[in-house]
């Protein structure tokens, strides 16, 4: 009978310097983040040309580049794979606009859950921008947000990565959730007016 790999002893390892330990928990982990990528990507955009397998491989190159990083948990290990995929997702967002000048968006279902009620779709790019500035204003809840919207993690594995109850997790993704839809819906309401809010 096989036992369940202990992730965070693999961490742990990959912290001392064990390669092998990294190789071993990617496997591990992999079918999780494929399921978390597959996820945002299907509120993006129709036409958007990125699978989530190599959103996954483009994430896991820059994940096994972080020689300083001290692994924790399996939900630490999670929130940094959150904010790869940010960092991707709006690398190659701004790639093709910058390759395209087409005004084309990429689009991102800013609701939870699609079930949840009408879907708002927004820019990718206009949500890094929102996140970024929201956490000049509150960075909690900014990284609230990335960890639920990129990386889709539960809100008690949000609580985990930043230490908060699950009260407190709650209450800022409502709060930033707020913020963030009025802050986008303001931008939308700007570029749909040609400059006018």
């Amino acid at each position: 009978m096989n036992r369940p790999i202990d992730i965070t002893a693999l961490l742990e390892a990959w912290n001392q310097g064990d390669l092998e330990a990294r190789d071993r928990l990617i496997p591990v982990i992999y079918d999780e983040l494929r399921r978390r990528a597959a996820a945002f990507l299907r509120r993006e955009r129709a036409g958007q040309t990125l699978q989530p397998t190599a959103l996954v491989h483009e994430v896991y190159l820059r994940l096994v580049d972080q020689d300083r990083a001290v692994w924790q948990n399996r939900a630490q290990f999670l929130a940094v794979a959150s904010e790869m995929m940010r960092r991707v997702l709006v690398d190659r967002a701004r790639a093709h606009k910058a390759a395209k000048r087409s005004g084309r968006w990429a689009r991102v279902t800013l609701t939870e859950e699609a079930a949840q009620g009408t879907r708002r779709d927004v820019d990718v790019l206009d949500l890094n921008n929102a996140l970024d500035e929201l956490s000049t204003l509150d960075q909690r809840k900014a990284r609230v947000a990335e960890l639920r919207f990129f990386g889709g993690l539960s809100l008690e594995d949000t609580g985990l990565v930043l230490g908060t109850s699950l009260a407190t997790t709650m209450r800022d993704w409502q709060a930033a959730r707020a913020w963030l839809f009025r802050r986008l819906t303001h931008a939308k309401g700007v570029r749909n007016d040609g400059g006018r809010s």
